[in-house]
């Protein structure tokens, strides 16, 4: 799919078609075949009536064309708004995938409640729609409910003008043919709805399919051999992400790359680095120029992608298992220790996105994938600055020097200590290529490069002289390790893996998910009336045919007499069938908004260990499919379920009221069906629960399918994926195929259990002494035994189709009761206006652990963060950094100890008071469906003229004055048309606007270059300098300024002092974070081996 595609197309509309859509349309064929049965049927009995009451049949016929003919305009309205509902999902699908997606971000940002009311206008835009839709529905299924009263209303009164006498024996045979109709004209609706909404699903599934795809000629690809000159070859190339040459994104690009060569990109953030890279994988549409590329393509992208499943399966990426390659590459690539001590060595399972690995662990995995691919071209795109300065160092000497010996390699940097071992370093600014040369070429020809090179040296300055010699280049260390899996492994266990199977209902759950579904709204009023509107309905009809039944051959009573009362009581009958579809949808409504509003309060509300061991899959499906199923299919369904019985009773009251000998079978009957159901519905419920759970792995792969695409494609694998997609489909089509045929198989049950009834009641009526009964009666006893098979079907698979709709409700309600964090306002105890106005911060012998029976990740750490301070918080990976962070914004609660800022114990107030008074820079940047003012200020809290100050100082004003929209100007898919540092200066952005006494900097400037590293450490000291800064950096210069540096290991605090006195220090933590990272300089041969200034 192209990048214009993915603009009309978002992640979550994608999951709606799969979800929903798909699901539509494979509905259809069983709908389908009723249309031409019904035709067929209709016939038939037309043929009979004419037999029957001769030319009387016309306004039978009038009648049927008529309501037809009332329907077509309807139809059309019915199309029309669904339609636009489907839209309305899209859009509503779409903001919350959004929010679920990034809901730590939410979390921190204490912008959960905007984002969940977001989602709830949204919900009812669709709700009103829906709420149109519904109503259609209930129009046309009174509209043919009333099709049979008006038939014979209409029969009969030709048969009095046209002088047709009316008799037992013609009566009762037009009323028992009629009523075989009965069923399938109300069946009618449910066609009707059933194709509109296919071919709703149909033209959106289409249109989806027809959307641009990514062009081939964007590149011209051929196999690597020995005779070809160039690995890589680009001639005056202009690319543009939307396709046309008014807007280029890159342009006169022209590069040649030699086999083997390796090539450094630089540049400052924005220049066009990443995109140089999607442009050699086909990902950018290119307007002018040639693009060649020989050989085969591995690609590690700056964000990594993580797929579900074990790390070796990640690694393999589909290839054959090679022992002695696979751990050259886990060597290569630093990760066998991290093995080693997993749980499960390489079979662990990695949640969803990689939640239970750090971001050094993801990204190294990555760098093992491409490696073991044993490609030809790699295309790297700033692998390190998700890692710490050591492993860095490794991954660099290992993996990119050995490992890489011999291929083509092109690696976007923004290190520029490694430089110099390049064979060429490109120079890139504003799309353009400046530079393309050795390193020390380059930094004798090109002044920009020179000032990257001088900014990378001024924030490594300093006046304390460290030694560093090789033996400081360590690999992670057991214990580091050790401590990633404790903070990171929220729920994993030796036995269990973090990720759990899905959990589903087993066996009959009774009445429970009605009560879920009836509970409050007055759901319970509106099904009694239902109920009772059904049951007045019945009588009506048992009144009208009884008053038929004894006064047709009464002489005493006229033809046209007769008529009149039966359409008299015949009238009063549609009035309570309207009432029972206006309550319907009435009750199907308020449940729809109560039960949708309740568990997006549960999920807005849930624990970030809720979303680190749910796939999104699993959620997405409850609000995607499973909604759908209660917002259109429950509410007719659950009312056809109190129907069914309801008839059914009232067919055999009548049969027995005439011969009581009925009894004998009818009661065995019931019995029978009674159990024919349960055990239908013991194997149904499972089937259709086993069809939810696969939906969700079906919508977990296809949500990471399409959020992976760019690294599929670029290592060729679509093949495999389409095989597992096909392969969760068959799996999903599976369990939806046996839906249908057991549905068959009770339905065929049922008919010969009925048609024993029949047969019997025949009988008895036959040997019935002359007498006893009139022949009207007995024809109306006939005529509802003929009915008996259709209410007992009707009534049986009513049952059972709620029981299987009803598993919706019961899934949804397992997100509806997930154990909540702690309240988002005390109203009690709120902190002042102005909370915090010192900005200090007191950690008392806090202590942190993920599960209550998990091991401590944090022991006991006590320090103070006094007002104003510029704090650094270093530690090697997995030492407790981030978890501290967490316990800052209570997204983990400390499990002993406390955090107390400006006098107020923060566990004391609550969690939209606290997160509101911080601000955070998080380590992944992340920007959402929308403009550049709602980026920055989604609550729209500050004026343009604020915004555009922020910008400036955030270096990004010139950028966004450039695009035609301004401040209006969009940003789409996670904010992919904007790359990835000037996502991480939006975040700045969002801090400096929000202005508070407490900033944290979570690791934020590991994909920013050194210049703009530096610009944005300035404005920090400048903006924040009376607040207090908590920074969490790889980058060992970003807090050699801080007032003073936090040094933990394995959760424990091992030191706090000014950095300075730490340097001095004997056998400090610090000394060594800071010269393991200068070990990159001696790793490129920038400074003298033995020692460095810094």
């Amino acid at each position: 799919m192209s990048n214009v595609a993915k603009l009309t197309h978002s992640g979550g509309e994608i999951m709606n078609y799969v979800t929903v859509d798909a699901y539509r349309v494979g509905e259809l064929p069983f709908w389908f075949h009723q249309t031409w049965t019904i035709s067929i049927q209709l016939c038939i009995v037309l043929a009979i009536i004419f037999h029957t009451i001769g030319l009387a049949t016309v306004a039978s016929l009038v009648v049927i064309v008529l309501m037809l003919f009332c329907n077509t305009p309807l139809a059309k309205l019915q199309h029309k708004l669904q339609t636009k509902l489907m839209v309305a999902q899209d859009e509503r699908l779409k903001a919350s995938s959004e929010a679920l997606v990034n809901m730590k971000v939410l979390k921190l940002y204490a912008w959960e409640t905007h984002f969940k009311i977001v989602i709830e206008k949204l919900r009812n835009v669709e709700l009103k729609l829906l709420s149109s839709v519904q109503l259609r529905k209930a129009y046309d299924i009174f509209l043919f409910w009333t099709a049979p009263i008006l038939l014979t209303a209409a029969s009969f009164w030709a048969c009095y003008f046209l002088k047709i006498p009316l008799h037992a024996n013609n009566v009762f045979t037009f009323l028992a043919t009629l009523r075989l109709v009965q069923e399938p004209i109300t069946a009618i609706p449910d066609i009707v709805g059933a194709v509109i909404q296919a071919n709703v699903a149909f033209t959106r599934i289409v249109k989806f399919l027809q959307a641009p795809e990514l062009q081939s000629e964007n590149l011209w690809k051929r196999d690597f051999d020995d005779n070809i000159r160039d690995s890589i070859l680009i001639k005056s190339a202009d690319f543009s992400w939307e396709g046309n040459e008014s807007s280029l994104t890159l342009r006169n690009i022209t590069l040649e790359v030699k086999p083997g060569q390796k090539v450094a990109i630089c540049g400052e953030v924005g220049s066009g680095k990443s995109t140089l890279l999607a442009t050699l994988l086909g990902e950018v549409p290119k307007t002018n120029g040639t693009v060649e590329i020989y050989g085969k393509i591995a690609y590690v992208s700056q964000t990594a992608w993580i797929e579900s499943g074990t790390i070796q399966e990640n690694i393999l990426f589909g290839s054959d298992l090679d022992m002695h390659r696979y751990q050259e590459t886990l060597q290569r690539s630093s990760l066998v220790k991290d093995i080693e001590l997993f749980p499960h060595g390489d079979i662990t399972e990695i949640g969803e996105r990689g939640i239970n690995l750090s971001g050094g662990q993801k990204q190294r995995i990555q760098l093992a994938r491409a490696l073991y691919q044993n490609a030809d071209v790699y295309l790297l795109d700033d692998p390190f600055s998700a890692v710490d300065a050591n492993t860095a160092t490794s991954l660099f000497n290992e993996y990119i020097m050995e490992g890489l010996k011999g291929k083509t390699v092109l690696l976007v940097t923004h290190q520029v200590d490694f430089l110099p071992a390049f064979d060429s370093v490109l120079l890139m600014s504003n799309g353009k290529i400046l530079k393309d040369a050795p390193y020390h070429q380059l930094l004798r020809s090109s002044h920009e490069f020179q000032d990257l090179v001088n900014a990378h040296k001024e924030t490594s300055n300093s006046n304390q002289f460290v030694n560093v010699t090789s033996s400081q280049r360590q690999l992670t260390t057991a214990r580091e390790i050790t401590q990633t899996f404790m903070e990171k492994q929220v729920k994993e266990t030796i036995e269990n893996q973090l990720i759990k199977q899905e959990e589903r209902e087993k066996g009959d759950t009774g009445l429970k998910p009605y009560l879920q579904y009836l509970n409050g709204m007055k759901g319970y009023i509106y099904y009694f009336v239902v109920s009772l509107c059904f049951t007045a309905f019945v009588i009506c009809q048992i009144l009208q045919n009884s008053w038929m039944a004894a006064n047709v051959d009464n002489p005493h009573v006229s033809t046209l007499q007769l008529i009149v009362v039966y359409c008299l009581i015949a009238a009063i009958s549609p009035i309570f069938l309207l009432i029972r579809c206006l309550a319907t949808v009435s009750l199907g409504m308020k449940t729809s908004k109560r039960l949708f509003e309740q568990l997006m309060d549960s999920l807005f509300r849930a624990p970030m260990s809720f979303y680190d061991s749910t796939p999104l899959g699993r959620i997405l499906s409850r609000v995607s499919s499973d909604m759908s199923i209660l917002d259109l299919d429950i509410p007719f369904i659950l009312g056809f379920a109190v129907g069914g019985p309801i008839y059914l009773c009232s067919y055999i009251v009548v049969l027995a009221v005439i011969t009581w000998q009925v009894l004998v079978v009818s009661i065995p009957m019931v019995y029978i069906a009674i159990r024919l159901q349960r055990y239908f519905l013991a194997s149904a419920k499972e089937v259709m629960r086993m069809n939810g759970t696969t939906k969700s792995s079906l919508a977990n792969h296809v949500a990471e399918t399409v959020a992976g695409a760019v690294t599929i494609r670029a290592f060729e694998d679509e093949d495999r994926f389409f095989e597992k997609n096909l392969d969760l489909i068959d799996a999903n089509a599976s369990a939806f195929f046996h839906i249908f045929a057991s549905n068959e198989w009770l339905v065929l049950q049922l008919e010969i259990v009925s048609a024993v009834v029949l047969s019997f009641a025949a009988l008895c009526m036959v040997m019935l002494p002359p007498g006893t009964f009139s022949p009207g009666f007995i024809g109306m006893a006939l005529s509802y035994g003929l009915l008996l098979n259709a209410a007992l079907v009707f009534s049986i698979q009513s049952q059972c189709n709620i029981a299987n709709y009803i598993i919706s409700v019961e899934r949804i309600n397992q997100y509806m009761h997930i154990q909540s964090e702690a309240k988002e306002v005390i109203e009690g105890n709120r902190p002042p206006l102005n909370w915090p106005d010192a900005g200090i911060m007191e950690i008392h012998d806090l202590k942190v652990r993920y599960r209550l029976d998990g091991p401590l990740i944090l022991n006991g750490i006590t320090c103070t963060f006094e007002g104003g301070h510029k704090i650094g918080i270093v530690g090697r990976t997995g030492s407790g950094k981030s978890t501290l962070i967490s316990a800052i914004f209570r997204l983990v609660e400390p499990s002993g100890g406390k955090i107390v800022v400006d006098d107020i114990d923060i566990s004391s107030i609550g969690l939209d008071d606290l997160r509101s008074r911080l601000s955070i820079i998080p380590q992944d940047p992340t920007l959402f469906n929308g403009t550049v003012r709602y980026n920055l200020d989604p609550l729209s809290q500050h004026s343009d003229q604020d915004i555009w100050e922020v910008l400036a100082k955030c270096q990004l004003r010139e950028v966004v004055q450039e695009k035609q929209e301004g401040l209006n100007s969009s940003v789409v898919g996670e904010g992919s048309n904007w790359s990835m540092g000037q996502r991480q200066l939006f975040c700045l952005g969002r801090a400096l606007l929000r202005r508070s006494k407490i900033l944290v900097l979570d690791e934020a400037t590991a994909s920013i270059d050194n210049a703009t590293d530096m610009i944005l450490q300035k404005t920090i000291r400048t903006e924040f300098a009376d607040c207090t800064v908590i920074t969490v950096a790889h980058r060992i210069p970003t807090v050699m300024d801080c007032t003073m540096v936090l040094s933990i290991s394995e959760g424990n605090l091992v030191e706090y002092d000014e950095p300075m006195s730490l340097m001095k220090k004997e056998g400090s933590l610090f000394k060594q974070l800071v010269n393991e990272y200068f070990s990159h300089f001696h790793s490129a041969g920038h400074v003298d081996s033995s020692k460095l200034y810094f």
